[in-house]
């Protein structure tokens, strides 16, 4: 720590730039913030880290000092950082192009206008954690690249084939293009039993949609899917219902 080089001023005003989304669109780089996140974005993705910036504190909570570090006084990091108590430890990271040509993983999961962060990143990680590939969204939903999203997943979306369309008819016009079979969107309401229902995750599209509103159009030929609640209860988290939803195809591919 003794040795590590100041941030400069340059890279202190990359760092503040990257809070927006207009400075991460321009510069191709985001903020990962926190010492797991960090950890797990360098286990995932080291060459896509530019520098990380640290205070004593973060650079031994994270254990190590990776190459390209910075140090950073406590009150400085403090008052740029997204988090009402800072760990300690940012990188910055380049973002990657979304993902082109042919579709890999047997089901194609889609986020349709969701736009709460801490959601997003939590259902990319869920998704990474059941072997998932291909995560689609539409506009208007969350920028995956912000603070909060890449917290919350815990850099998933590094490890993942990101496509993002103008809206939900395009993206399933794509995913039929692809090869997808069947197009099942979630409702909180009705629908076929997401236990039961046939080729759920065989070559198919699986489609959450926002918060408020559900998904913004029902795509030709869709099948609508729900999540059994016993309890009467009005509806799960997005990030709730995913989970529920990506275990079960653990559950179907690990049952014998």
């Amino acid at each position: 720590m003794e040795h590590l080089p100041e941030i400069s001023r340059k890279e202190l005003a990359l760092l503040r730039t990257l809070s927006t989304r207009g400075g991460r669109r321009r510069s191709g780089l985001c903020r990962c913030e926190g010492v797991r996140a960090v950890r797990e974005l360098l286990n995932r993705a080291p060459g896509a880290v530019r520098f990380v910036v640290g205070t004593r504190r973060g650079f031994e909570a994270l254990a190590f000092v990776p190459e390209r570090s910075r140090s950073i006084p406590e009150e400085l990091l403090s008052e740029i950082s997204s988090t009402v108590n800072s760990q300690g430890i940012v990188a910055v990271a380049e973002t990657p192009a979304d993902a082109e040509g042919e579709v890999a993983g047997p089901f194609i999961l889609a986020l349709d206008q969701l736009n709460d962060p801490g959601n997003f990143g939590t259902i990319a990680r869920t998704f990474r954690a059941v072997g998932g590939s291909e995560l689609w969204y539409t506009k208007g939903s969350v920028d995956p690249w912000g603070d909060k999203a890449v917290r919350s997943g815990l850099g998933a979306q590094f490890a993942l084939r990101l496509r993002r369309f103008d809206d939900l008819r395009q993206l399933a016009e794509r995913a039929v293009q692809a090869g997808v079979h069947r197009i099942f969107i979630t409702d909180p309401h009705s629908g076929e039993n997401c236990f039961t229902v046939p080729g759920l995750f065989d070559r198919s599209l699986i489609v959450i949609g926002g918060e408020a509103n559900g998904v913004t159009c029902r795509p030709e030929g869709s099948v609508s899917v729900t999540i059994p609640m016993p309890g009467d209860y009005e509806s799960l988290n997005a990030a709730q219902a995913a989970t529920v939803l990506l275990f079960e195809h653990v559950r179907r591919t690990t049952t014998t």
